[in-house]
């Protein structure tokens, strides 16, 4: 019922997760970094690891809250909240998000495979429904469609024993007071990324990346919205009834999977003691997602209302979501041995990736992001380490409803790296998200529907690196 409501919740672009361990979470900018833990954002400086294998292991937990109020002229018919603006909280939470990165290098060789969630990474529950769907059925209602309230009237007089000649009578009476609802969305989405991959030193200072990487896509979609009517009856001296909408709530279950592939590269040109810069491009992925539903809609006129919302969801349909393609630059200077700087950007090419309904078209310009580190060693034992990340999305107010917003943030991070014995260190990461809310303005035949959209982020981060 509300797709992509768990699109990205971490750092990155729409659909591409750019935390994929806890090295991150406490360091944002290594795209210009030599390190095990690098190998995402720098592939290509794997090259220069020492000889032997090497793993990293991590698992980050993450703590979102996606706010909407919603402000709209027919609120004020909710018998349950007259107010014209109704408090929407979506509550994402993910335990668990996993990564391993595993490298084997020999002389100018390296070897590496790295498997992450690249996109997605949770669940979200929004327990009072979406706003959208409740200032629908208001619409539905205050608008009169034809047939409608007198229909829900003779059904809910037939239920409680009427005939149906007499219920068709007296419901041709009833006059409109206002409605309740009860409603719910959940969404759960997962893009598993497998990437494998080879470095070759050139020279000594150069070294070249080229891999591949494949994402199975996984999402379900559960939600209901079950309305109730209050009327008046005059010919029957009925004075605010009420009857449930049964044929005309929504009941939603999809499932949907897709899976693709795309060739990475990238460069790292180790200057000296104190330089290092590097380049990753991925180029774009094809998903394409396909539905297994089930919806239960027994009214067209409900049909017709949502069908610009559920017809992606159609059972058997097939569902464009492409993971646009994304350049990376990196830059890390070391002033002295025990300082290091880090400087990143990221440009996601929004633009050019295909969404169902050719939804890009509403994107003025691509995501970028700008990402600032630093690190020293306060000791033989302890590594200490901040950052700071901005993230600008180019998003039309078409592109936003609440079933599916990103907003542009800001980042702080920090965190600890526990340098336990020569082959093993640990890292410790916490980072915090504020974004930039948002008001979109949807003009409806009943005046406007003003959308005010908000989110929190928290993220947590470990992970134990190792050299075999």
């Amino acid at each position: 019922m509300a797709f992509a409501v768990v699109s990205n919740a971490f750092a990155g672009g729409l659909l591409t997760n750019t935390n994929q361990n806890a090295a991150f979470v406490r360091n944002f900018a290594q795209e210009g970094k030599i390190d095990l833990t690098s190998i995402y954002a720098n592939p290509a400086g794997g090259a220069f690891l020492s000889n032997g294998w090497h793993l990293s292991l991590n698992n980050q937990t993450a703590f979102q809250r996606r706010n909407i109020d919603t402000t709209f002229p027919l609120f004020q018919k909710n018998v349950d909240d007259s107010n014209p603006t109704h408090y929407f909280k979506g509550v994402a939470t993910a335990p668990v998000i996993p990564s391993i990165t595993v490298s084997y290098n020999k002389d100018k060789w390296s070897l590496s495979a790295h498997f992450a969630l690249s996109g997605g990474g949770g669940k979200c529950e929004f327990d009072k429904g979406l706003g959208s769907f409740e200032a629908a059925y208001a619409g539905i209602l205050e608008q009169k469609v034809p047939g409608v309230l007198p229909l829900l009237l003779t059904q809910g007089l037939m239920a409680k024993g009427m005939d149906p000649a007499t219920a068709s009578t007296v419901a041709a009476t009833g006059q409109y007071k206002g409605y309740s609802i009860n409603s719910f969305m959940k969404g759960r989405s997962f893009n598993f990324g497998l990437q494998l991959g080879g470095t070759y030193k050139f020279t000594e200072n150069i070294a070249g990346y080229v891999g591949i990487r494949g994402i199975y896509a996984t999402n379900n979609y559960n939600g209901a919205v079950n309305p109730s009517i209050y009327y008046n009856l005059p010919a029957a001296g009925v004075s605010n009834g009420n009857t449930p909408l049964n044929n005309y709530g929504i009941e939603l279950n999809c499932d949907q999977t897709g899976f693709g592939v795309t060739g990475i590269v990238g460069i790292d040109w180790k200057i000296n003691n104190h330089w290092n810069v590097a380049a990753k491009y991925e180029g774009p992925t094809r998903l394409s997602l396909k539905n297994k539903s089930e919806i239960d809609i027994a009214s067209p006129e409900v049909q017709a209302a949502a069908s610009s919302v559920l017809g992606q969801f159609e059972d058997g349909t097939k569902v464009r979501e492409d993971v646009p393609a994304m350049l990376a630059l990196g830059v890390q200077y070391s002033p002295i041995e025990k300082v290091r700087l880090n400087a990143g950007y990221h440009q996601f090419f929004d633009k050019a990736s295909k969404k169902y309904n050719s939804k890009q078209k509403y994107i003025d310009h691509n995501t970028h992001e700008f990402l600032l580190g630093a690190e020293y060693d306060i000791c033989k034992l302890i590594t200490i380490s901040g950052s700071w990340e901005i993230t600008r999305y180019g998003l039309a107010d078409e592109f936003m409803n609440d079933l599916s917003f990103n907003l542009s943030n800001y980042m702080f991070g920090g965190g600890v790296r526990i340098h336990a014995t020569e082959r093993l260190n640990i890292d410790l990461g916490y980072m915090c998200t504020f974004y930039n809310s948002r008001d979109v303005t949807t003009m409806t035949a009943a005046g406007p529907k003003v959308d005010h959209y908000d989110r929190k982020n928290h993220t947590f981060g470990i992970g134990f690196n190792i050299d075999l």
